[in-house]
């Protein structure tokens, strides 16, 4: 590599009571993709926002253009061409998208905001992106895809020469994803250099030139071209071979524990769904984005009523309209967008796990003290919860202890039958590996486990069966003697099929 654009030399971070960095190096190239990777706690958010100019190093230096520079402020590092696109989008949802690319520094004529010019330099920058949209279009229209378009073209306007981007597609559909790989792929190629944040390995695998990998606060190597392979980002993320990382063990089945019969969904009435789950069985739903597989799962669990059709749970007759009636009958839900859906984050690590218990209290209430602490103390050890105290307001854990936390609060209920919607979106991989043990051993218990899952490695990895969806119905199923990444897509696709199946079959 030539000389770098941008260089961390021996960075050292410390917080009270922790150090988050313990002398991290790294060098981008200019017109170079180069992914940091690390388990959460790594590092990797601590020297992103220093990079950024969010915060300040204890000791080390950065180095732009060769020379030693000061980054002590987020003006600082824009003015030398460096932009954080953050996880959590920074822009404002009632401003027009052009009002936000030039947000804060409108350009104007005799003291009055040149609507004109943010049309037309905003206009230029979308198209730089790949965004079709006219610049007074307001903000709360796009998608969030699109939305993450609009922020990298208020970069490029501010001339960033580094775009740091963290987590960019963890919020993102398929097909959403896919466009912003490209783009990314582009702006290498114009020049600009990306410093690339993902839990997703695959991801990372097709897209950097280079990978950094941090482990603990510090350098644990650095992989480049072919050596960019699954098995060698996970060995040096946590420091072993994970020759077993899917730790799956099929149990014995038991008998049947949810029954699902011609079922008809508010999203795709036209199509009848029907299928069995047994005790002790884990159970994906694979298909790509469009096919149904949350809105199954929701109105399984009485979040949207069935337009038709039946269900047993138990051999019981089950069709609920509300998810209390589903929590009673022994069905919990841990939904795909966990901080809107499945958590207060204001509230804390206890509050949160005991939330569960008050859905079947008889009376309105709260829990007891000491009940609250008994079952927090439980779950925190069962699921190796990583939190300083039980009061921890849950939204400064990490996303894998988030998503322990979501768990804990159904499984304090003894569920029967667990619905799992993208159970390890946006975790780390050692949290991964923790949810696909707790997984195992939910279903050594006699639980019942339906989970659906846009990662092909997780469900070869952990489905006894599969349950392939297309349109909103169930074009095949496949079990564990014949899965294969061909044979799901084919299914997915609605394409004939390289291995036998059997739609709907009740196996």
């Amino acid at each position: 590599m030539s000389a770098p654009l941008l260089e961390a030399r021996h960075l050292v971070k410390n917080f009270p009571g922790v150090r988050a960095l313990k002398g991290v190096s790294l060098a981008l190239g200019r017109g170079e993709i180069l992914a940091v990777i690390g388990e959460n706690g790594a590092g990797k958010s601590t020297l992103m926002k220093i990079l950024a100019g969010g915060q300040t190093p204890d000791r080390g230096e950065v180095i732009i253009d060769g020379h030693v520079r000061s980054l002590d402020s987020v003006p600082a590092a824009m003015a030398l061409g460096i932009a954080l696109i953050h996880q959590e989008l920074n822009l404002a949802e009632t401003l027009e998208v052009g009002a936000n690319i030039f947000l804060g520094r409108e350009p104007n004529r005799w003291g009055v905001i040149d609507s004109a010019k943010i049309s037309t330099e905003s206009r230029r920058f979308l198209e730089q992106v790949g965004l079709k949209v006219d610049p007074a279009t307001p903000l709360a229209n796009l998608s969030i895809g699109q939305r993450q378009l609009v922020e990298i073209a208020k970069a490029l306007s501010l001339k960033a020469r580094v775009l740091i981007m963290d987590e960019p597609t963890s919020s993102l559909a398929a097909h959403e994803s896919q466009a912003l790989l490209r783009l990314i792929r582009d702006l290498r190629h114009q020049g600009v250099s990306i410093l690339y944040i993902s839990h997703r390995l695959s991801e990372v695998a097709a897209l950097a030139d280079r990978v950094v990998v941090l482990r603990d606060g510090e350098n644990a190597g650095t992989l480049t071209g072919d050596q960019i392979t699954h098995a060698s980002m996970v060995r040096l993320m946590v420091g072993r071979d994970l020759a077993e990382f899917y730790p799956h063990k099929r149990q014995p089945r038991g008998p049947v524990a949810l029954e699902v019969t011609a079922l008809r969904t508010a999203a795709h009435p036209h199509h009848a769904v029907t299928f069995r789950l047994h005790a002790g069985e884990q159970v994906a739903l694979a298909g790509l984005v469009g096919a149904g597989r949350t809105e199954l799962l929701e109105t399984i669990f009485g979040l949207v009523p069935a337009i038709s059709g039946q269900m047993q749970v138990g051999g019981d007759a089950f069709l609920p309209t509300t998810p209390t009636q589903a929590i009673a009958a022994g069905l919990a839900l841990v939904p795909e967008d966990r901080k809107n859906h499945g958590l207060l984050l204001e509230m804390s690590v206890a509050e949160n796990l005991g939330l569960g218990r008050l859905v079947l209290q008889k009376f309105p209430g709260l829990l007891k003290s000491s009940e609250e602490k008994t079952l927090c103390d439980e779950m925190v050890t069962t699921l190796r919860i990583k939190t300083p105290s039980s009061h921890q307001p849950v939204q400064f854990l990490s996303g894998g202890n988030q998503q322990k936390v979501v768990l804990g609060k159904w499984l304090a209920l003894r569920p029967r039958v667990l619905l799992l919607d993208e159970p390890t979106r946006g975790v780390d991989i050692g949290a991964k590996q923790e949810i696909y043990r707790l997984m195992d051993e939910l279903t050594s218990q006699g639980v019942a486990i339906l989970f659906a899952s846009s990662e092909l490695p997780e469900i070869l990895g952990m489905a006894d069966r599969v349950l392939v969806m297309h349109e909103g119905q169930i074009t095949g199923e496949l079990d564990r003697a014949h899965l294969s990444e061909p044979a799901i897509m084919a299914l997915a696709t609605n394409t004939p099929a390289p291995a036998p199946t059997s739609p709907g079959s009740f196996s």
